[in-house]
């Protein structure tokens, strides 16, 4: 049984033909410095993934999220055990609906309180379609399993952060869904997430839809009309918000340490800045995604599947190792918070 007062993190494994199971064994021991872990996956993929990254990982299943060793050299596995081949770098239904899987366990125990937190390697949008899946990634999973309306993806990336009114639409519906109220939503669990984070008095930028954020209306009206109030509204409950900001300049300032976090208005205009920032020279990428305004802590990497490396043991594991920091941080902020 476990004695370490580290958060305990369920790690899933993702699509099991991806890099998922090798960053989560290639993870170790680094990833224990800041908390106890259990992957959730399948014990087998998880066993081929450390045999080709070439570790010493003794791959050990386990009942309940709370036998997890602490011992670094000791992978603990809550097998699902069900992955009866393994292809890396096939799309596959039954790959699609084995991740799924991984993620619904995960939120099972998360919500039950039996792991403090879930750090979710990628799962295949495709092969979850192709598994009967309507939701296009974990994110609509997780805020439909915890009943939870509000809700946003931050990325983080070393002095970067942002948010997202919306994410997986297509740009016309995302321009759409710029309202006061979505915008107003979403600063306020940036603000919320951003404390969680340990930032005592968040300072959030909001970056305008328009080039310009509109230019007093010649370029559109929507950063007067939507976001604007959205600010103002925010600042009346005590958020130190500024915006509607001018997008083609507002994630330069924050990286320079303007703000602690840019909310942005729709998928490519909050990812592209910090994927600049987060590609490194091997083409892997550093950052984070965590789901902000969930009662439950979740992160991710900030990478796919890989399908074009999987099974070589090359994949970076470096989001991974971030992604468990910032769980534990949220969930230790949590505990401080008594939340």
């Amino acid at each position: 049984m476990m004695t370490s007062s580290k958060p305990l993190v369920a790690v899933t494994m993702g699509d099991p033909a991806g890099v998922g199971a090798e960053v989560a064994a290639k993870a170790y021991p680094a990833a224990t410095e800041f908390a106890r872990l259990v992957v959730v996956g399948d014990a087998d993929a998880v066993r081929a993934a450390v045999e080709a990254c070439g570790g010493s990982l003794d791959v050990r299943t386990v009942d309940s999220a709370a036998e997890a060793s602490d011992d670094p050299s000791t992978l603990s596995v809550l097998d699902v055990d069900n992955v009866d081949e393994l292809a890396y770098g096939e799309l596959r239904a039954e790959y699609g609906e084995a991740s799924l899987a991984y993620v619904e366990r995960a939120i099972e125990l998360a919500v039950a309180g039996e792991v403090d937190a879930i750090a979710t390697a990628p799962i295949n949008k495709q092969a979850t379609r192709m598994a009967g899946s309507d939701h296009a990634g974990h994110t609509g999973l997780l805020a439909e399993r915890t009943d939870t309306e509000n809700y946003s993806m931050m990325l983080i990336e070393e002095d970067l952060r942002v948010t997202h009114v919306s994410t997986h639409v297509p740009l016309r519906e995302a321009c759409d869904l710029v309202t006061t109220e979505n915008v107003l939503d979403t600063i306020r669990v940036t603000d919320d997430a951003l404390r969680e984070l340990g930032v005592e008095s968040p300072r959030v930028a909001v970056a305008g839809l328009n080039p310009h954020a509109g230019d007093g209306g010649l370029l559109g009206d929507e950063d007067d009309a939507e976001i604007a109030p959205a600010v103002e509204r925010a600042r009346e409950e005590g958020i130190d918000a500024d915006g509607p900001l001018s997008p083609d300049t507002v994630y330069v300032r924050a990286a320079r340490g303007d703000f602690d976090c840019v909310v942005s208005m729709y998928h490519d205009q909050g990812h592209i800045p910090l994927k600049m920032l987060g590609f490194d020279g091997s083409g892997g990428v550093s950052g984070v995604n965590m789901t902000v305004g969930l009662p439950i802590v979740r992160t991710s990497v900030d990478h796919g599947t890989a399908f074009d490396i999987a099974g070589e043991g090359v994949a970076s594991e470096e989001s991974m190792v971030d992604a468990v920091r910032v769980a534990a941080t949220a969930v230790e902020n949590r505990r401080a918070n008594g939340r």
